[in-house]
C-alpha cells in the first residue's frame, strides 16, 4: 500500500485519529484539505498543537502562531475534534512551581475560542492536583488522561481527584518508549502485555461515560504502549464489552 493511501484505509477501520505531525508545525492548507477529502463524513481528527507554542514559547507571545494553527485546522470543519497542548516536563528554571505555570496558562485559557475543543497534557506530576483540574474545568478544557512511564494513571493519583474537567474525556496510551524500543523496532505485534492496565482503564472510563457531564470519549493508542497500536485498541474494545 502506498503511504498516500494510509489515511484512507485507516479511516475505514477507525473513527478518529490523533495527528502527531502537527506538533512539528502547522500543515499547509492543501494538506488539511486532502485529509478532509480522504476520510468519511463522520471521521474526526484530533491534532497536537505545534511545539513552538507549547515548548519553545510556552504560551508567551505566540498568538499569531496559535491563530494560524486554529485557522488552518478549521478547514476540516465538522471533522475537527480536540486540539491537544502537550507540554514538556518543564524544569524549574522555566517554571519554578505550579503557580508560575498557572500564571501563564490561565490568561491563555481565557482567550481560547469556546467553539473548539481543547486538551492539556502536563508532564510535571507534582502539578497534577485538584487546583490544576479546577482551572481546566473553569474553561471546559479536558485534562489528558495518560498511561506513560512518567505520570500517574488515574487510579494511581495520591489524592482523590476529579479528572473530569470538560464535557468530553481524552485518553492517550503512550507507554514507555525507551523500554519498548530496547525490545523491538518493528510495530506489528504485542510486545508488552498491558491487559490488566487496559482493564483498569475500561473500568474507570465506563464510570466517566456514565457521568452525565461527559458527552464523548476520545482514546488513542501509540505503538509504543504494547507494540502495536491497532491491537491495543482491539483489546480495549473487547474489554469494554
Amino acid at each position: 500500500m502506498r503511504s498516500a493511501d494510509y489515511l484512507k484505509f485507516y479511516s475505514t477501520k477507525f473513527q478518529t485519529v490523533e495527528v502527531d505531525s502537527t506538533f512539528y508545525g502547522t500543515p499547509s492548507a492543501a494538506t488539511v484539505e486532502k485529509w478532509y477529502e480522504k476520510t468519511p463524513p463522520d471521521f474526526i481528527f484530533a491534532a497536537k498543537i505545534p511545539r513552538v507554542i507549547t515548548h519553545d514559547k510556552a504560551l508567551v507571545d505566540c498568538d499569531s502562531e496559535f491563530e494560524e494553527f486554529v485557522k488552518t485546522m478549521d478547514i476540516l470543519g465538522p471533522k475537527l475534534g480536540p486540539m491537544v497542548f502537550q507540554f514538556p516536563l518543564f524544569d524549574r528554571w522555566k517554571f519554578s512551581k505550579q503557580d508560575s505555570f498557572l500564571g501563564v496558562l490561565t490568561p491563555f485559557l481565557k482567550k481560547l475560542p469556546t467553539n473548539h475543543k481543547f486538551v492539556i497534557e502536563i508532564r510535571n506530576k507534582t502539578w497534577l492536583d485538584a487546583r490544576f483540574a479546577d482551572v481546566l474545568r473553569e474553561y471546559n478544557v479536558a485534562l489528558a488522561l495518560t498511561d506513560t512511564s512518567f505520570m500517574p494513571r488515574p487510579w494511581e493519583t495520591k489524592e482523590k481527584l476529579d479528572m473530569i474537567t470538560a464535557d468530553f474525556a481524552y485518553v492517550r496510551w503512550l507507554g514507555d518508549r525507551k523500554a519498548i524500543e530496547e525490545q523491538t523496532t518493528t510495530w506489528d505485534k504485542i510486545i508488552v502485555d498491558r491487559k490488566s492496565d487496559l482493564k483498569n482503564w475500561a473500568d474507570i472510563l465506563k464510570e466517566m461515560v456514565n457521568d452525565k457531564r461527559i458527552r464523548k470519549l476520545f482514546a488513542y493508542a501509540n505503538n509504543h504502549y504494547e507494540g502495536f497500536g491497532p491491537a491495543t485498541v482491539k483489546r480495549f474494545m473487547d474489554l469494554w464489552e
